[in-house]
C-alpha cells in the first residue's frame, strides 16, 4: 500500500480526527488518529497487517522473524494479523501494576528474533516498553513495524530499525504551551493505555 492509499483507508473509516486531544503520551494535539474506526473492519486490519508484513520482508529481506509482538490492545490484532502474513508465532505484552511484561504464559527464547508491531505512534513510549520486555528475555527486537508514525520521523529507537506504512507531521504540544488550551477548546482524552504516572 502507498501512503496515499493507508491515509484513504483512515479518512474513508473516520479514523482521521480533528479537534483537542490528550494523548497517551500526555502531549496535546488538534489531530487524533482512532486507530479502532479502522481496525474495527477485519478485511482492513488483514489488509494494512499484510502491507506491514510486506514492507518488513522488503525491507529487510534476510531477517528471519520467529514471533510477532505487539502491545495490549491494538497490538493484539495487529500481531495476529502480521504473524499470520509472516507464518510466525503471534503473542502480546500487557500491563500489570503499570509496567509492561508478558503474561498467559508467554515467553521468548534467548536469541529468539522479534518483530514488534504498532498501530499509531507518537513517541514510541509503548513500543519502547515492547523492547525492554523483550530484551530482559535475551531474545532480540530485529525491528519495528507501526501503520502510522505520527512523530514527523522523530521517534528513535537507538539501533533497532523500523518503518511505518504512513509518516504524519502532527503537531503535538506540552499542556503548559498548549494553544487550544489557552482558547479554552474542550480537551477530549481518547484511549487508555494503563500507564502510572511516574
Amino acid at each position: 500500500m502507498t501512503e496515499p492509499e493507508v491515509m484513504d483507508l483512515l479518512k474513508q473509516t473516520g479514523a482521521v480526527l480533528d479537534g483537542h486531544f490528550l494523548l497517551t503520551s500526555g502531549l496535546h494535539s488538534p489531530h487524533y488518529v482512532e486507530k479502532f474506526n479502522v481496525l474495527q473492519h477485519p478485511r482492513y486490519t488483514e489488509k494494512l497487517c499484510r502491507a506491514m508484513a510486506e514492507k518488513f520482508r522488503s525491507t529487510f529481506p534476510a531477517e528471519k522473524i520467529e514471533t510477532v509482538v505487539g502491545p495490549v490492545t491494538g497490538g493484539i490484532l495487529l500481531a495476529h494479523e502480521v504473524g499470520k502474513s509472516l507464518n510466525t508465532r503471534a503473542i502480546f505484552t500487557e500491563r500489570v501494576d503499570g509496567k509492561m511484561t508478558f503474561r498467559r504464559g508467554f515467553t521468548l527464547h534467548e536469541g529468539e528474533k522479534v518483530l514488534i508491531v504498532e498501530d499509531i505512534v507518537t513517541t514510541g513510549g509503548s513500543i519502547k516498553e515492547v523492547i525492554d520486555v523483550v530484551k530482559s528475555l535475551k531474545a532480540i527486537p530485529a525491528a519495528v513495524a507501526m501503520i502510522v508514525d505520527r512523530s514527523g520521523g522523530k521517534i528513535d529507537f537507538g539501533d533497532i530499525p523500523h518503518i511505518s506504512l504512513l509518516k504524519m507531521n502532527v503537531e503535538t504540544y506540552k499542556p503548559d504551551e498548549c494553544p487550544l488550551c489557552a482558547k479554552n477548546i474542550p480537551i477530549t482524552k481518547r484511549g487508555s493505555t494503563g500507564k502510572r504516572d511516574a
